[in-house]
């Protein structure tokens, strides 16, 4: 199997080849710090390419959706200036495209069913218990297999050359033992059927990132370039909890939201900048986006609280 592919280009190149990028939240809970940098920093990449940007509510995971978090997201983001260049695209309204996705895979021959539970599984990469038939009664989720030895090797544009192996992460699920399609077939069908050149989002994803490469080559989907942002992280280097860090930034001053945004992303906002209206905020930083001071940057540390003025 020959490795999945993803490279950089310059912005020029990118405008010319008709660069989509997209922000895609699910609607779990309110907007933090840590989504707004992958909005923001997926938003000022695609203006500085000249390209569009678009909004999609990955809402499949019903269980955890909460009521009302997508109006709530989109109206937050609106007050920030960062509204969609197309109609927002839901994924609970594209399962028969998911299923369609299941039947082309299923007749690779490649799917598998599998009674694995995910406590069974949450101890590294699934061991491929079930690859020769499920070893425990129903229900099963369906597996996609990986060849033994598969490598996928791509150019993320800042966290540089990536390989990721199937020794290291075992089949991906596609669909879930409760029926649901599973995030990694659904985040690659949306990401063709909306003809996304660029992925730029959180360094939290970098690890599935060979997962969605190899689901796509075996839909014979070509491969968008990734940029994975930095992940937010607490001062003292823990995870971002629930602090005055992580807390909707619906009730913050929008202006202080995209500007702490931008320090935390090492773009270097002039302080001055903080008191201007959202327009000339966000115009000063797509004239500024650089990416590139970003580079083989996994991880970012929020600020003091005392920093915040929310």
């Amino acid at each position: 199997m020959k490795s999945s592919t993803a490279t950089a280009t310059t912005d020029t190149a990118r405008a010319a080849a008709g660069y989509r990028g997209r922000f895609a939240p699910s609607p779990t809970g309110a907007l933090h710090l840590g989504s707004l940098v992958a909005a923001l920093g997926s938003y000022l990449d695609a203006r500085r390419s000249q390209g569009l940007w678009l909004i999609r509510i990955e809402d499949l995971d019903t269980p955890r959706v909460v009521p009302d978090a997508a109006g709530q997201m989109r109206a937050t983001l609106a007050r920030l200036g960062l509204c969609s260049d197309e109609p927002l695209l839901y994924q609970s309204s594209r399962l028969p495209a998911y299923e369609a996705a299941l039947g082309v895979l299923a007749a690779t021959g490649r799917l598998y069913p599998c009674s694995c539970s995910r406590r069974e599984t949450a101890t590294g990469p699934y061991p491929g218990t079930c690859r020769e038939g499920p070893r425990g009664p129903g229900p099963y989720a369906l597996r996609l297999r990986i060849p033994e030895g598969a490598v996928a090797c791509f150019q993320d544009r800042i966290q540089g050359p990536q390989q990721q192996t199937q020794q290291q992460l075992g089949d991906p699920i596609v669909r879930r033992r409760d029926g649901q399609f599973a995030y990694q077939l659904a985040v690659v069908v949306d990401d063709d059927f909306q003809r996304i050149t660029d992925i730029v989002r959180g360094a939290d994803l970098l690890s599935s990132t060979a997962w969605q490469l190899w689901i796509g080559e075996a839909l014979g989907l070509r491969a968008a370039r990734y940029a994975h942002l930095p992940l937010v992280i607490e001062p003292d280097g823990r995870k971002l909890a629930k602090s005055q860090r992580s807390v909707a930034i619906g009730g913050w001053e929008p202006q202080v939201a995209l500007f702490e945004a931008l320090r935390l992303m090492r773009q270097a906002p002039p302080s001055g900048l903080a008191g201007r209206p959202v327009a000339d905020i966000l115009d000063w930083a797509v004239r500024n986006w650089r990416p590139e001071v970003l580079v083989g940057l996994p991880e970012t540390r929020a600020p003091q609280p005392q920093h915040l003025e929310l």
